[in-house]
């Protein structure tokens, strides 16, 4: 006889974030992440991809806005409801962050040993000489080259490939069983994001990470990724396996978004850019019915007037009243 299922690594349902004004920046998203398995959160810039992250951190700005609903369970506890005292121990130990922009996550003031020792020693517990040693461990694991000389060094001073493998590193210090990756790869060149990239594949692969990874590019959601949500004006409509959305999208902002990709040869092939007319909405501003409308090709009267709640198709879920599915599929 088998016992009751672990619950996932994260389960998020119905986060709900509010400006001071009220309006939801986040409105009522549901999403997993397993162990071991990476779900990437993909959308344009302003659908709330980061807030999201920084909601499960508890690190919203709450001057600005404030978490007014849903659950944040991590291994089944809800984060949401620790207080802060407990939530520190989860931040930057069992959960941990890579922020997209290391030049300015880092400390311009302090040397990478003391930011990269002072995560271990709130975490771990070690002192001294040991926790000197799991520091150069740590440099080492992320490919830090002559890593005992780079502990003296300040941010301002490393590449930025560099920053940004320290920032693993200190994301790392912790032995996080989840970690949200923030755009990692924004700020670096074409070569250096690739390295990124295999870097954290293979962290993950060593040691069974779950990874919330959060990108703009769709080229590295299809490299890193096992799974993919779709996120649009502070909603998620569509989740699904990577392969099986990037070969059939069903929501129309998905295809829009797979069809603006570069691809092929612009010279020889004749091949042009698709765009998606129109912007995102902002929170006080989203239409009454499915956000994306004004700049569906699909929309009807219904679209308009109320907003879709998601569907499945096979191991799809879509919120769209016009999905991209063939008659008779699953």
């Amino acid at each position: 006889m088998t016992g009751p299922l672990a619950p996932p690594l994260l389960d998020v349902r119905g986060l709900t974030i509010a400006l001071r004004n009220g309006a939801h920046v986040i409105d009522g998203i549901d999403f997993t992440v397993e162990a071991g398995k990476t779900l990437a959160l993909v959308g344009e810039s302003g659908a709330g991809k980061s807030l999201t992250a920084l909601a499960i951190m508890g690190l919203l700005p709450p001057h600005a806005m404030q978490r007014t609903g849903g659950s944040l369970r991590f291994e089944g506890t809800d984060l949401a409801a620790l207080p802060p005292r407990e939530l520190r121990a989860y931040r930057g130990g069992r959960v941990a962050m890579i922020f997209q922009d290391p030049l300015t996550a880092l400390n311009p003031v302090l040397t990478v040993e003391r930011q990269l020792t002072e995560s271990i020693r709130l975490h771990t517990g070690l002192s001294g000489e040991a926790m000197r040693r799991r520091a150069l461990e740590l440099l080492d694991l992320v490919g830090i080259p002559a890593a005992r000389s780079r502990l003296g060094e300040y941010p301002h001073r490393l590449s930025g490939g560099m920053r940004q493998r320290v920032m693993i590193a200190i994301a790392l210090a912790g032995n996080p069983r989840l970690i949200l990756a923030d755009e990692p790869t924004t700020a670096l060149d074409v070569t250096i994001s690739a390295q990124v990239l295999d870097l954290l594949a293979s962290l993950q692969r060593e040691f069974g990470l779950g990874m919330l990874f959060i990108t703009h590019d769709l080229r590295s959601v299809r490299a890193l990724a096992d799974d993919v949500a779709v996120m649009y004006s502070g909603r998620i409509v569509e989740t699904g396996q990577v392969a099986d959305v990037f070969r059939a999208p069903v929501h129309p902002y998905t295809e829009g978004l797979l069809g603006a990709r570069p691809h092929g040869s612009f010279a020889t092939q004749h091949h042009q850019l698709r765009e998606i007319p129109g912007t995102v909405p902002s929170p006080d501003a989203r239409p009454p019915g499915c956000a994306f409308a004004p700049r569906c090709g699909l929309v009807t009267d219904i679209c308009t007037t109320t907003p879709p709640v998601a569907t499945r198709h096979g191991e799809r879920a879509v919120s769209c009243f016009h999905p991209l599915v063939k008659e008779g599929a699953a």
